[in-house]
């Protein structure tokens, strides 16, 4: 939500601001459905998924065997066997979770895959991107696909982050505060045009 309320900060200063600085969207959902490398990688990625999931599915059912044929034997267990039973089903257990996770996790084999497959994908877009930036003489591209917009591309002349950092009294790189004081000088040298 704060993102949200950034981005509209951001585009109503720009659209305020007396210089006429130019704008555009791209839609990556629309760019990369209609490339044809893009279908080829998702039907790989859909693939191994679905493999991933019926070994998934596969380690289930073995836990629920498992689990099934304990509390049917577990009246006649001594209590040695009972512990190596339920040993054998937490093993399992824990078995299923970390391949879960192992896959499926935040940094799993899923998450690289898609991270490698799809590198190559955003990279031609990023380029092109950069040559329809240049072509056009935009300052922002904006992607509209993903809730709210994503900034894709700044022209750097547009980056403010140092004068913020020095109002807010944060010391910037040494190298940089030199030529900021540099520019300042200059800019106060200069006389100014009305």
């Amino acid at each position: 939500m704060m993102r949200f309320w950034l981005t509209g900060i951001v585009i109503l200063l720009f659209l305020s601001s007396s210089n006429a600085q130019k704008f555009g969207y791209v839609d990556t959902e629309f760019i990369t459905s209609k490339m044809p490398e893009y279908a080829k990688v998702q039907q790989q990625i859909d693939q191994n998924t679905k493999t991933w999931l019926n070994d998934v599915e596969k380690k289930k059912q073995e836990l629920e065997k498992l689990e099934k044929e304990f509390k049917l034997e577990e009246l006649l267990l001594t209590e040695d066997l009972k512990q190596q039973r339920l040993a054998a089903i937490q093993l399992k257990s824990k078995e299923l979770k970390a391949f879960e996770n192992q896959v499926f996790g935040p940094e799993g084999d899923l998450f690289k895959l898609k991270q490698t497959a799809y590198k190559s994908i955003l990279d031609q877009i990023s380029k092109a991107i950069e040559k329809v930036v240049r072509t056009k003489r935009l300052d922002f591209i904006f992607d509209k696909a993903n809730d709210g917009l994503v900034l894709l591309y700044t022209n750097p002349i547009h980056d403010y982050s140092d004068y913020v950092l020095e109002e807010l009294g944060v010391e910037l790189d040494p190298n940089l505060a030199e030529k900021t004081k540099k520019e300042e000088a200059q800019e106060q040298k200069s006389p100014k045009k009305n």
